[in-house]
This record gives C-alpha cells, sequence and structure tokens, in this order.
C-alpha cells in the first residue's frame, strides 16, 4: 500500500511539471514539447478547442493501444497522468500570465520542466501519453533509448506544425527536444544511492 500511495504521488508530481513546463515555458509561444503537443496546438488553432482539451483529444487514440499492448496498469496510469496534465494546462494558460523576457529561456526553462515530469512518468510505469506510447514500444522491441526514438517520431509532427503556424517552431521544438529528451534519459537511468541506516552497533570495536 505504501509503495502504491508513493507510486501514484510520483505520477501526480511528474504530470504536474510535465503541464507546467508546457503551458507557461512553450504553448505561449507554440512550441510542441511532443507529437500530442503538437497535435494539440494544431487543433487548437484550427478549431479553437482550449488547449487541455486538445492535449486529452490528442491522447485518446493512443491509448487504446497502449491496453494492448502495455497491460490494464501501465494504461490506467496513463491516463491519470494525461488527465493530470490537461487539467494542469487548462487551468495555468486561463490563470497563470508570466511576463517572457526571451524565448530560449523559456525553451530551456519548459524542457526542462518537461523532461523531468516525463522520465518521472516512465520510471515509475507510466507515460505521458501521446508519442510517448509508439515510441516506447518501438524502443522496448529494438532495445534502443526511448527519448531518442521519442524524438524521431516527433519532428515529422513538428515539421508539419512549422508549415502550418510558423516556419521557426520546428527550430524551437527541435532545440526543445533535444534538451528534454536528454533530460528523460538521465532521469529514468538515474542510480538512486543506497542509505545505509545506522544500527546500534554502527561504531567499530
Amino acid at each position: 500500500m505504501k509503495k502504491t500511495l508513493m507510486t501514484y504521488s510520483v505520477l501526480l508530481i511528474g504530470a504536474f511539471l510535465q503541464g507546467f513546463g508546457m503551458s507557461l515555458f512553450l504553448f505561449p509561444h507554440s512550441i510542441p514539447s511532443g507529437g500530442a503537443a503538437g497535435l494539440a496546438i494544431l487543433m487548437n488553432h484550427w478549431f479553437d478547442f482550449s488547449l487541455g482539451f486538445s492535449l486529452w483529444l490528442a491522447n485518446a487514440a493512443f491509448l487504446l493501444f497502449a491496453l494492448k499492448y502495455f497491460g490494464y496498469t501501465w494504461t490506467f496510469r496513463t491516463i491519470i497522468s494525461v488527465a493530470t496534465t490537461s487539467m494542469t494546462v487548462s487551468f495555468l494558460t486561463s490563470q497563470v500570465v508570466i511576463p517572457h523576457v526571451n524565448i530560449y529561456l523559456d525553451i530551456l526553462g519548459g524542457s526542462v520542466f518537461f523532461g523531468i515530469g516525463v522520465g518521472l512518468l516512465i520510471r515509475f510505469g507510466a507515460s505521458s501519453g501521446g508519442m510517448v506510447i509508439p515510441a516506447l514500444m518501438i524502443a522496448s522491441y529494438k532495445n534502443w533509448s526511448p527519448g531518442k526514438v521519442m524524438m524521431g517520431i516527433n519532428l515529422f509532427i513538428f515539421l508539419f506544425n512549422s508549415l502550418v503556424i510558423d516556419y521557426k517552431i520546428v527550430v524551437y521544438a527541435i532545440i526543445c527536444q533535444f534538451f528534454s529528451t536528454n533530460i528523460i534519459d538521465f532521469v529514468q537511468e538515474f542510480k538512486l544511492p543506497k542509505i545505509n541506516l545506522l544500527t546500534p552497533n554502527w561504531r567499530k570495536r
């Protein structure tokens, strides 16, 4: 029970960090943090859907594949993560406004928060949804790095975003992906140091 509580607590933190980075640093510049975010920005641009709803809609189809490939537990955790991220994006984009001094600082900030968030989700048995799902499927089959596979898939969507909205978006998105995918891999593979608890007989005799 204690382990389960810790797992879901970390998932909520990871999903919030992901949504925080997307809504406050990346979305104000129409920069997609990933493939699903790219689709969400396009739906917002074309149909004027809210970014939070668009993000959930973009993830819905991939969750069906996740159910068959990864099972109920992983998919359930991913649904919770996607819902938390979508609600975070919906709330922050409508309620919080921060000054954007420099776009490259925003890209760096968004990449850090997004990368840590997604890394925590993957490490604790879930994902941020979207293109992470096919990326994990390919990575597990080919034994490749999940972050690098995700970057390759997302490039196609970034190019489409750049054609529809602004050609500069693809450059900014690639910079974001470079930082965030490396952070994702670092968080996923980071080994926590073992802490040796002191006992009453710890002193050498």
